[in-house]
């Protein structure tokens, strides 16, 4: 990891791994610090479509650059969510309707104000005054069940079809994203994960993690935690501290993503 651009209040870490059953890491990440934007995109299709997916919206978030405002930087991702859903939607096209798309968890940042937006399952998480919130609320066929009073959290880990999702970029003309926002406070962390991720690991455990010292240790530790259960899926963690009041150096990589032999 190097250290880049000018100094924020942000510190980051993050990791992506192939995980201990596939051979071919279809998740991407986004670290833009000095513009407020850190993004998770899990590509779906088998390995070359998923792989592909996932990096034309990596791609397409490459394009924010500095916002004059929160609704700027708000307008800047939208755009670019427009134009990776187009390229995928033309790749499908092109491709005889084959099964394309990616997830995508975003974190924008500016000033005071912090939004999350989504699609698919992949998550983000708030870590605030000692306690875990999920943000995000996963776009699956399970957490229907699970609005719907038919399934509990438990047996919803457990269904068949839990890895059915409901939205993601490439699906349809038009991308369906959910957001949340609000105003950031001084300790603030936020986790955007895979669901490679949260499919072996607990909230508790990711709060424990978080609350570490070094966020890029938390990385590490999520990611060796998760190879050690097994890893069945490709795994990808990005956290990002506030730190107001000062100013630090982050340690940031375009796109860290380990082989699979390299494992912690």
């Amino acid at each position: 990891m190097n250290d880049v651009g000018n100094a924020t209040p942000f510190e980051t870490g993050a990791i992506s791994h192939p995980g201990r059953v596939r051979a071919h890491n279809e998740d991407n990440l986004v670290l833009r610090p000095e513009f407020g934007l850190w993004a998770v995109a899990d590509g779906m299709g088998g390995h070359e479509n998923g792989a592909m997916a996932s990096a034309t919206v990596a791609a397409a978030l490459e394009a924010v650059g500095p916002a004059s405002s929160a609704a700027d930087l708000l307008a800047q991702l939208e755009k670019s969510v427009l134009a990776a859903n187009a390229e995928l939607r033309r790749q499908i096209r092109e491709r005889a309707g084959a099964t394309m798309g990616s997830t995508l968890a975003v974190l924008l940042v500016h000033d005071t104000h912090f939004a999350c937006v989504w699609s698919g399952d992949s998550r983000i998480y708030l870590v605030r005054d000692g306690r875990i919130t999920q943000v995000s609320r996963d776009h699956t066929e399970a957490q229907d069940m699970i609005e719907r009073g038919l399934l509990d959290a438990e047996e919803a880990r457990r269904w068949p079809r839990r890895h059915v999702i409901t939205r993601a970029i490439g699906a349809h003309e038009l991308p369906e994203l959910e957001l949340d926002s609000g105003e950031i406070e001084g300790g603030d962390t936020f986790v955007l994960c895979s669901d490679g991720l949260t499919d072996h690991v607990v909230d508790a455990e990711i709060l424990s993690a978080a609350q570490g010292d070094s966020v890029q240790g938390a990385c590490d530790a999520l990611l060796a935690l998760t190879l050690e259960r097994g890893a069945t899926d490709n795994v990808t963690v990005v956290i990002v501290r506030y730190h107001h009041e000062r100013r630090v150096k982050t340690r940031w990589m375009p796109n860290m993503r380990r082989p699979r032999s390299d494992a912690p």
